[in-house]
């Protein structure tokens, strides 16, 4: 009986909730960074400008960050199965349309409606879930989830590279619909809301506890209405755009500084590939970290580090700085979104903790929409990326500050009545 009560405790089903994120989430966003792969294929098919053809990836994250808070919503009140299954539907549909595109238009569409539907529903539902499934461990089994993005950047653009040079941009499209509608629905089968769908509790809640905290309300069980009025909530969400606008800021420019700089093509091409290697390790490291340091103390700290190491970039001028600024940057990016959900939940508690969290995600997709353009445009103004970078150094300092004084609300409790 004991060796059998041990087999179930090994077998705990959040642990089953994470490998099956981990994997929605590898493919998928492993699909969204082979964009640039396609980039030249369908610019030399077409005709079109650079800034045109990229202009569907802006596009992309602005309907992102729209359809993330509707997604939120969705998750919380259908659950995650439901709602994941949706999107990898979608995912299909999006690169079946992307493999017929002929016009411009319809090219927009596939990709900043289609795809960024699809998309907006994975991340908020993948966090959601995974939070509230632990209570201890939360952020230690949401960065090994989201790791999956670093694993699919890794994995997917150089298999879409592979299908383009054996067949052609049109069947590569197609081939990748297939993929993530086949893994995406099969592993949202195993998603389930919360483990009170299992008959189990949120790993490192006793019973008596958990019982307890169902007996008694507290205003820290926030619906998105009552987030939206709380200054916690927005000294957050600023904190976060500041972070999407210096993220995608890096990710679009850093090799063409690093070219800049002297760096050969593949050299500089590797900075990329460094930054994604090591945002692996930070998601699950800084998750890691943020279970035994305090999510506040980690969150905050994070964004200094990234504060610092936008300023370090500014100054430097040789390979080996350039990859240490990788390093760091990968580390410490990688394990700020994993954080997220986590936090929200610390906050502002679960009952819509996907919807708290979708609104968030629109603040940072916001902030990768405009990044690349104002950093672009500020290297096209002055002729260099010391002062864009600076600009970014200067936000996500502020997002360290904000995340300071994020207090936690002290819970108000509902007396219980005889």
């Amino acid at each position: 009986m004991r060796n059998h009560q041990r087999y179930k405790r090994s077998l705990f089903y959040g642990y089953i909730v994470v490998i099956a994120s981990f994997a929605i989430i590898a493919v998928s966003a492993g699909a969204n960074y082979s964009f640039s792969v396609f980039f030249e294929p369908l610019q030399e098919h077409f005709g079109w400008s650079r800034a045109t053809t990229a202009g569907a990836f802006s596009a992309f994250m602005v309907g992102y960050g729209v359809f993330s808070i509707g997604s939120g919503r969705l998750s919380d009140r259908f659950g995650p199965r439901l709602i994941v299954s949706i999107s990898g539907l979608l995912f299909g549909l999006g690169f079946l349309t992307m493999s017929r595109v002929d016009t411009i238009g319809q090219f927009y569409i596939s990709y900043g409606v289609i795809l960024a539907a699809a998309w907006s529903a994975i991340p908020v539902s993948i966090m959601a879930t995974v939070a509230r499934w632990f209570h201890t461990r939360r952020g230690l089994m949401t960065g090994v989830a989201m790791a999956g993005t670093g694993v699919g950047t890794m994995v997917m653009p150089p298999l879409a590279n592979w299908l383009i040079h054996q067949s052609n941009w049109r069947t590569s499209y197609m081939v990748f619909g297939i993929i993530l509608t086949v893994v995406i629905v099969l592993a949202a089968q195993f998603l389930r809301r919360d483990p009170s769908e299992k008959g189990l509790q949120p790993l490192g809640v006793k019973e008596e506890t958990h019982v307890r905290s169902a007996q008694t309300s507290t205003r820290t069980d926030l619906f998105l209405s009552d987030a939206l009025r709380i200054k916690q909530f927005w000294l957050l969400t600023i904190a976060l755009a500041g972070f999407g606008y210096t993220l995608q800021s890096v990710m679009v420019h850093v090799v063409i500084h690093a070219r800049g700089l002297g760096l050969s093509p593949a050299s500089a091409a590797s900075v990329i590939a460094v930054i994604g290697g090591f945002g692996v390790a930070g998601r699950i490291g800084v998750g890691g970290l943020a279970d035994r340091l305090g999510l506040k103390r980690m969150i905050t700290i994070a964004f200094a580090v990234l504060s610092l190491s936008l300023f370090w970039l500014v100054i430097a001028n040789q390979a080996w700085a350039v990859y240490t600024f990788a390093i760091v940057f990968g580390l410490v990016y990688g394990g700020v979104i994993p954080l997220l959900s986590s936090r929200v939940a610390e906050l502002f508690g679960l009952r819509a903790l996907g919807a708290i969290v979708g609104f968030m995600l629109f603040g940072v997709a916001i902030g990768n929409a405009i990044g690349p353009v104002a950093t672009g445009y500020g290297f096209d103004l002055l002729g260099s990326y010391s002062i864009p970078f600076t600009v970014c150094g200067l936000l996500v300092g502020l997002g360290a500050l904000l995340t300071f004084f994020v207090k936690p609300m002290e819970p108000q409790y509902t007396p219980e009545t005889d």
